[in-house]
């Protein structure tokens, strides 16, 4: 048994609010946790990756994990952090969703471990979905007063709110997350909730729910984790484009890679903690070492690797990091033929780009063509003469000369041709 998890986490800075007496039972003995994931989509961004890596501490701690996916919470909608109700999901689209959701945390935790502290995952529709609405007021809400429920930030925000108010079926969202815990406690002995800040409310809600519906005796805990923002204050893994996802066919490896490259220094120095399972001290000599050269970004780097490697695996990360050396790295035209579409057009997005016929490829387009006459890419067809004279011309990465000719054996993925001029101008033909 790990007796510093709490330690570990407070350090990492992943302690918000802990009620007393949680970490000396996390020391004590082996205990079981859960966190609830909502399915409102069927994945999982990186902002779901905080409660994932939660999870995976308790397990290295010798814990055991319960992840739950809320499939009868998600036809309702928590209301913490909301100043609108939620649209309800349809039985279809939340099953479409639930699967997903199995998929992506199957990644990070063996839910098929024969270990001590296996991890287990469940749904809590599955003992919600027979419950009648008589039986739950008479045996769940006479537990739990009005008076209480209404003291909750989540519900005194919505109704001192300028919205439309809060719904009494958001208002029970508090009370079957807190039915989730009494059962988990019930079934496995479950102890502790664990979630984001935001949900202090319902989490406490829960712990509550186990003393009224055993004993005043009944253990019940909670922790949350602060919820993670950014330094200039705009929203954490939010792009231009949109969420960053868990799933590549949602958010390219080499995006996802990108995101954290591109986070400032004070963000890197609190993500490296959070979103890596790196000891204190490598962090603290990484962190130091690129405060010596800020400019190589090494922190960036570090933490691009890390987080890419946990959630995508070793082949995608090396995948992701050649990708982003073809822009203004040193890679092949082997390099560039190994991107698929998808990653092609994120590595040269904003790059200038132009269509080209396919029979113009296959008749051979000449370089005064390709850099000018059909795509404007050079102000001139004099000025495409100078550069490929000057040897400053590269097609797919490989240099060329003024007759050369672009043509099928060029393509990439059948549908593109990268050319350069000179170091930083690049360029993306696209044939239709």
């Amino acid at each position: 048994m790990n007796s510093n998890l709490v330690e570990e986490l407070r350090w990492r800075g992943m302690v918000h609010d802990i009620m007393p007496g949680t970490e000396e039972q996390l020391t004590k003995e082996m205990t079981t946790a859960y966190i609830g994931f909502d399915p409102t989509s069927d994945s999982l961004h990186i902002g779901s990756l905080v409660p994932i890596i939660l999870l995976m501490h308790l397990y290295k701690a010798g814990h055991k994990p319960i992840a739950l996916i809320g499939g009868a919470t998600g036809m309702i909608g928590d209301p913490s952090g909301k100043s609108d109700e939620r649209n309800l999901l349809t039985e279809d689209i939340l099953n479409k969703n639930v699967a997903g959701i199995k998929r992506v945390l199957s990644r990070f935790l063996d839910f098929d471990s024969n270990a001590e502290n296996a991890p287990i995952l469940v749904n809590n529709y599955d003992w919600m979905k027979d419950f009648s609405f008589i039986d739950f007021a008479r045996d769940v809400g006479k537990r739990i007063t009005v008076n209480y429920m209404m003291a909750k930030d989540s519900v005194k925000k919505r109704v001192a709110g300028d919205g439309t108010g809060m719904s009494f079926t958001e208002f029970t969202y508090q009370l079957i997350q807190g039915y989730d815990f009494y059962h988990l406690h019930k079934e496995y002995n479950c102890l502790l909730q664990m979630g984001g800040s935001d949900q202090w409310g319902n989490i406490t809600t829960g712990t509550e729910l186990v003393r009224r519906m055993n004993d005043e005796a009944a253990k019940a805990y909670a922790m949350t984790c602060p919820l993670i923002t950014k330094a200039d204050g705009s929203k954490f893994g939010k792009t231009a484009g949109g969420n960053i996802w868990l799933d590549a066919d949602k958010t390219s490896v080499y995006k996802f890679y990108q995101f954290w490259i591109n986070t400032s220094d004070e963000d890197a120095e609190k993500y490296i903690k959070i979103f890596t399972f790196l000891d204190k001290e490598t962090i603290d000599s990484v962190i130091s070492e690129h405060k010596e050269d800020a400019g190589r970004k090494l922190l960036q780097n570090r933490l691009a690797k890390e987080v890419t490697l946990l959630v995508h695996g070793e082949e995608a990360l090396e995948n992701a990091m050649k990708a982003s050396q073809i822009l203004f790295g040193r890679s092949t035209s082997d390099d560039l033929k190994r991107l698929d579409t998808q990653t092609l057009l994120d590595v040269f997005e904003g790059v200038p780009q132009a269509e080209i016929d396919r029979a113009d490829i296959e008749e051979g387009l000449d370089m005064i063509g390709a850099l000018a006459a059909k795509t404007n890419f050079l102000a001139s067809n004099g000025e495409a003469r100078r550069a490929l004279k000057q040897n400053s011309v590269s097609v797919n990465k490989t240099k060329v000369k003024e007759d050369y000719k672009i043509t099928t054996d060029d393509l990439i993925d059948d549908k593109f041709v990268t050319i350069q001029h000179g170091k930083k101008n690049q360029f993306l033909l696209i044939v239709t």
